[in-house]
């Protein structure tokens, strides 16, 4: 397979900065360019692959996505307990937990509280949101203030 440093760079910025990750989305772009690029990945070639495989240019898959929709839509940016929030997006628990939660707590759009998960007010930009007031459900918004 041929790959540009454009194409390259698409993988890498999606990749989560986890090498398994890169990996897998490298394996799919190579079959994606193969049948409709004539074997060559450019920045061009990966963005469509990528798109039809549903990865953000944050990296976000569409269960990421899931995970942030039902908390800012289906529970209106309130605390939700793991079980809640899995059977909300029809994944298992530990899916969610170990798979979905840790790239998006490091990325900031959710955060662990001990009332639940909660989307940050990243997250709500991130869905194309307007965030409401105290997104992330710290509750202490302006206490210093």
């Amino acid at each position: 397979m041929t790959i540009d440093a454009a194409g390259a760079s698409e993988l890498a910025g999606r990749a989560r900065g986890t090498p398994r990750i890169a990996n897998r989305l490298l394996k799919r772009v190579r079959d994606y360019a193969e049948v409709r690029a004539d074997g060559v990945i450019d920045g061009a070639v990966a963005r469509k692959a990528l798109d039809v495989f549903e990865v953000d240019e944050r990296g976000l898959d569409r269960t990421d996505r899931a995970v942030l929709s039902a908390l800012c839509v289906t529970f209106a940016g309130q605390a939700v307990g793991l079980g809640t929030l899995a059977v909300a997006v029809g994944e298992e628990a530990t899916t969610v937990e170990e798979v979905c939660e840790p790239f998006l707590v490091r990325a900031g759009m959710i955060a662990r509280t001990p009332r639940g998960r909660v989307a940050t007010a990243q997250a709500w930009t991130h869905l194309g949101m307007t965030p409401p007031p105290g997104a992330g459900g710290l509750g202490q918004a302006g206490l210093f203030e």
